[in-house]
């Protein structure tokens, strides 16, 4: 049996950050159907632990897909040539919380939206941290606010959602489980 397979695409608009393209695939029984494709140069996440191993540092920061404001963990673009993905962490971990990581260990991989866009994202825990000078990008993170939640809060918090970012919600459960295990 043949497997699904990509024939083609047609970029409609390069932007900033995304491309958006039509692209058509052939279903393993030869039937060709299209579907629009958002591609992205991938992400990376930090979720910055305290000495107390019990809190994490998170950022209240404005998103305008959604039109408000979102508690969500450290994160930017793999939008860097050649810069790998754990300098990209580091370099996000000082630019929006002014911490330095000691060390960085990687969490998890992910597609934030396969349906329709290839974002693979890379979160990371970052531990043993010293203070550093924030470093603010963009307008969103000139007005972001940082916050310090209890890990142990975070289940509570997505239930009622206070945190409702994907990115962070695998980040701070995966660091939770990591932290317990030792």
């Amino acid at each position: 049996m043949k497997g699904f397979s990509k024939r083609g695409e047609r970029v409609i608009h390069r932007g900033h950050i995304v491309t958006l393209a039509e692209a058509t695939f052939v279903d393993p029984d030869g039937e060709e159907f299209q579907r629009e494709v958002v591609h992205h140069p991938g992400a990376v996440s930090v979720v910055p632990v305290l000495d107390d191993g019990e809190t994490a540092v998170l950022v209240r920061q404005y998103r305008g897909p959604v039109e408000g404001l979102l508690l969500e963990i450290p994160a930017g673009k793999l939008d860097v040539d050649g810069e790998a993905p754990e300098v990209a962490a580091a370099r996000e971990l000082e630019e929006e919380v002014g911490w330095r990581a000691g060390r960085l260990e990687k969490l998890a991989e992910f597609y934030n939206s396969p349906g329709f866009c290839d974002e693979r994202a890379i979160v990371y825990l970052a531990l043993d941290l010293t203070s550093c000078s924030l470093s603010a990008q963009g307008v969103e993170e000139r007005h972001m606010t940082v916050e310090h939640v209890a890990l142990a809060d975070a289940p509570a918090m997505v239930a009622d959602g206070r945190i409702a970012d994907a990115k962070t919600i695998i980040g701070l459960v995966l660091a939770r489980e990591r932290l317990r295990r030792g």
